[in-house]
């Protein structure tokens, strides 16, 4: 895969809302509906309460992660891969950077929401450390939901 950086964009960006755009098309197709419904807005992803991550390739946006505060825990929202770009590792970069920008913000650990029909999702959380946790967030009793945590080292 060519030269990626993982920078921090404004979630309000066009070409970011383009990205998730795509996220809730990926979604509506698993799903139905429009994607995901969550109530988000730019401000939830500004530091030092949050943070919206973009891997960037050839000035293309290919992947995004991002974390807003919801207590001392930081949640992640925004997870997406673009198709052309799975199965390299990607994911697995973005879900760390999230967690190294989580971490200096002093959150103590990473939660979230998806959904029983993401498997690669669910295979990616449980493979980095998360583990199955009470349903906590917009989704919380809706069929097939499955929210994860894992715990923050301290920040340095």
């Amino acid at each position: 895969m060519q030269d990626i950086k993982i920078i921090s964009a404004r979630y309000d960006e066009p070409t970011v809302q383009r990205l998730v755009a795509e996220n809730m098309l990926d979604l509506s197709e698993r799903y139905g509906g429009t994607g995901d419904d969550t109530p988000l807005a730019a401000a939830d992803f500004v530091p030092p309460n949050g943070d919206f991550l973009v891997a960037v390739a050839d000035g293309t946006l290919i992947a995004s992660a991002g974390w807003r505060r919801h207590g001392d825990d930081a949640e992640l929202k925004r997870m997406f891969t673009v198709q052309a770009a799975r199965g390299r590792g990607l994911a697995r970069r973005m879900l760390a950077a999230v967690e190294t920008s989580a971490t200096a913000a002093g959150c103590r650990r990473v939660i979230l929401e998806t959904g029983d029909k993401q498997p690669e999702a669910i295979k990616l959380y449980e493979s980095a450390g998360y583990t199955r946790i009470p349903d906590f967030g917009y989704y919380q009793g809706h069929d097939g939901v499955l929210s994860y945590a894992k715990a923050l080292p301290p920040a340095a």
